[in-house]
């Protein structure tokens, strides 16, 4: 029996339960994958200042994000197909999330529904929306979030087109798999995933199918989400689904200081600084290098940073907090989880980024989250990549 101690066991039990397709969807990035590399790389360039002969008692993680408690400043960021990585995904994922106390965010491109997560998790989680050209579907959408119980609205600002995602092209990704050769082989070696997708219903984007006249074989709905991603998207189309939803925004997708002042100047109740994971613009700077001008920024402002894209462990999350942002998103480190184990496989990712980031807070002199700051920085290792 393995032992998992990381994120990375779990990567690889992921890597040997998930079909080759999905797996691969979630492990990878755009072009030469360089962005999605430097995502975690230039965490491991941060170095931390070990504190000795600190009282260690009573630490605790707990911290508000967009005034909700949070058990540790960490929630689950918006990822799509996640009904394809284990069958069922984001009900399991949600569920998670919810008894560990953070909040999961569910994505427009979900396999499970709003109602699916409202009626079989039923407890409060975020929902994140593409900005389409149908404003009908938009607003529907839009709607059936409040139904079911969401209390913040994610907005992905960085999907206005997709990536070249080399493997994803290569692989012929589709929702269910294409019946070809190459994907039966495949298939055949993944008889847990399988099993556990025989017994599901749930094999279609459950937000579009059903909801949007004429989508009801996989070729009508793969010709609509492809014509549907908006060119035209800018900073006043947030104006209207800010009052249209008339709740608590997320920006996500932001990797400059003046698009920050901007998601700021139109309401932005927080910002995801992000890169999606390294999947759309290859060679742009990885989250981490952007974060400290982003929050310089925003200083004095009520819009809260938060930062998804290369965290990996506790300690990334902890270096991620020390440089200003209000918490963090993981979408990789719960996914591998979940193709693992299922639901005990994203509590399992939960539990390692807690109890690391724990335990590296305590070495570095503080037991409160509020407390930590830049003094548990090495200086010359925070990243300025402007000069």
């Amino acid at each position: 029996m393995t032992i998992i101690t990381n994120i990375e066991d779990l990567r690889v039990i992921a890597k040997k339960r998930v079909p080759k397709m999905f797996y691969d969807y979630v492990d990878s990035g755009s072009w030469t994958e360089s962005t999605y590399q430097a995502n975690e790389s230039d965490f491991q360039k941060i170095k931390l200042i070990q504190k000795v002969a600190r009282n260690m008692e009573n630490r605790s993680l707990k911290r508000e994000m967009l005034g909700i408690e949070m058990s540790m400043p960490l929630s689950i960021a918006p990822t799509g197909l996640v009904g394809m990585v284990h069958p069922d995904g984001e009900i399991l994922a949600a569920r998670a999330a919810a008894k560990f106390g953070i909040r999961y965010t569910l994505s427009t491109m979900s396999i499970a529904s709003l109602e699916d997560i409202k009626k079989e998790v039923n407890k409060p989680f975020w929902f994140q929306l593409y900005v389409m050209r149908d404003r009908d579907f938009m607003r529907r959408l839009i709607d059936r979030a409040k139904a079911a119980g969401c209390d913040a609205l994610v907005i992905t600002l960085d999907l206005q087109m997709i990536g070249q995602r080399h493997k994803d092209l290569k692989n012929g990704l589709s929702v269910p798999p294409k019946p070809t050769l190459r994907n039966w082989i495949n298939l055949f070696t993944k008889q847990r995933w399988c099993w556990n997708m025989l017994k599901t219903k749930r094999r279609q984007f459950g937000n579009i199918v059903g909801h949007v006249e004429g989508i009801d074989d996989p070729s009508s709905l793969g010709s609509w989400t492809q014509q549907q991603f908006d060119p035209t998207l800018n900073w006043q189309d947030i104006e209207w689904i800010k009052e249209a939803w008339g709740g608590k925004i997320i920006l996500k997708g932001i990797l400059d200081a003046e698009d920050a002042k901007l998601a700021n100047s139109v309401g932005a109740d927080a910002i995801v600084v992000s890169n999606h994971g390294g999947r759309q613009l290859d060679g742009a700077l990885s989250s981490i290098a952007v974060l400290p001008s982003v929050v310089d920024a925003l200083s004095g402002s009520s819009t809260e940073v938060i930062i998804d894209s290369g965290i990996r462990s506790g300690q990334d999350l902890l270096k991620a907090v020390a440089l200003g942002a209000k918490g963090g998103m993981i979408g990789r480190s719960y996914l591998y989880g979940l193709g693992a184990m299922g639901e005990a496989g994203v509590t399992k990712a939960l539990e390692i980024i807690r109890n690391e980031f724990e335990t590296s807070m305590a070495f570095c002199g503080e037991t409160e989250v509020d407390n930590v700051g830049r003094h548990i920085l090495v200086p010359s290792t925070i990243p300025d990549p402007f000069n």
